[in-house]
């Protein structure tokens, strides 16, 4: 056997062991979205606490925070954390808590520089004010269906210290809004409820829904910036307690709306550095993730054995993306034409981004700084 055969065969063996974790992940949701709904079995209604950290006029931003006053769940207080009382979004916050009067809802204003990341010095005040002992912390930018807080408690079954759950981009204009939705959906959406379905349920910070005895007994609020994101801390002081976190069935929607490629890319990066600080025994193989590496593996393999290369990859993607359109499809998320060719460029970013995430270690978020955690050596 020769050295080129040797090299087309681990090229081969490559491809498909990749193939198959993208298509394993992909049945994994599949099954999620079959499954019976879980219902809520406490007929009691606790009183739930939903705290919105809010800082300037983002996309979509009166129907999201909307959103959250028009919940259908009996026993709710809202909380809405601002850091400046000039800050423009102040006014539409009172707005609207005035157009719902039916409802407990506050204004918060205030920073508490408890850690580096301003949006837990925001939320502070909220937890301090907090009246439930069942709080949520929800994002500005994530639409809150009406039986938000129904879903949450549902996943809530015994050995739970954390319900969670991603986001999913929904009304994206232009390509890069597509873009943002290709990484939210059929990429971190995709891989998070995957791993949530073998008992691996990973925090996202768009939602997290604490029984606040749990948080309080890892060090409180405060100890969730010790991490570069709240969401890498939340997973291990849940984990370091022995309980789990769990994500609730479907994730929630985020309306994207306009964006730019730069942005996507600045986030994205940034994530990408989160991840790589937080867990970076999971991060290195996410240079293999995507679409290019697998593809890359297969023009190999065909040029190595002698055959169409091109015919081969055509083959190869077609699956793979076919595969991903299926659970778009199935899931009800963006599937059109532009959708694909986000697809193609996300996987393109991947291995750059995975590059970039080595390059430097700290990250910037809303004109802050964060440095990457200090380890114990």
């Amino acid at each position: 056997m020769t050295g080129i055969a040797i090299w087309a065969g681990l090229a081969a063996a490559l491809a498909v062991a990749l193939l198959g974790l993208h298509l394993a992940s992909i049945l994994l949701v599949m099954a999620r979205l079959r499954a019976k709904p879980p219902r809520d079995a406490d007929k009691e209604a606790p009183l739930v606490t939903v705290l919105r950290p809010v800082r300037g006029l983002e996309n979509n931003i009166e129907a999201t925070l909307r959103s959250g006053l028009t919940l259908d769940y009996p026993r709710l207080e809202v909380l809405f954390c601002v850091a400046e009382a000039d800050d423009p979004v102040v006014p539409l916050v009172r707005r609207l808590i005035a157009e719902h009067p039916r409802v407990e809802a506050r204004l918060l204003v205030g920073n508490d520089p408890i850690s580096a990341n301003p949006k837990l010095n925001n939320l502070q005040k909220g937890w301090q004010a907090a009246r439930a002992e069942w709080i949520v912390m929800a994002d500005c930018n994530l639409l809150l269906p009406r039986d938000y807080i129904r879903q949450l408690r549902a996943a809530w079954r015994p050995g739970t210290g954390l319900v969670s759950s991603p986001a999913v981009g929904q009304q994206a204009v232009g390509l890069a809004g597509a873009l943002e939705c290709a990484f939210l959906n059929g990429y971190q959406a995709r891989w998070q409820l995957a791993a949530d379905q073998v008992g691996l349920g990973f925090a996202q910070g768009k939602t997290l829904f604490w029984r606040r005895d749990v948080l309080e007994a890892g060090g409180g609020l405060a100890a969730l910036g010790k991490e570069m994101a709240e969401d890498v801390a939340a997973t291990k002081l849940v984990r370091r307690q022995g309980l789990r976190v769990r994500l609730a069935r479907l994730p929630f929607v985020q309306p994207v709306g306009a964006r730019t490629l730069p942005w996507v890319w600045a986030r994205q990066l940034r994530w990408a550095r989160i991840r790589r600080h937080g867990f970076p025994a999971l991060f290195v193989p996410e240079l293999l993730t995507g679409a290019a590496a697998p593809l890359v593996a297969v023009w190999a393999a065909a040029s190595g054995a002698g055959g169409s290369a091109a015919s081969a990859v055509l083959a190869f993607g077609a699956l793979w993306y076919g595969a991903e359109w299926a659970l778009a499809r199935a899931a009800g998320w963006p599937a059109s034409a532009r959708d694909l060719l986000a697809w193609v460029l996300r996987d393109l970013m991947i291995p750059a981004l995975w590059l970039g995430a080595w390059r430097n270690a700290g990250i910037v978020w809303q004109g802050t700084a964060i440095p990457p955690p200090l380890r114990k050596v």
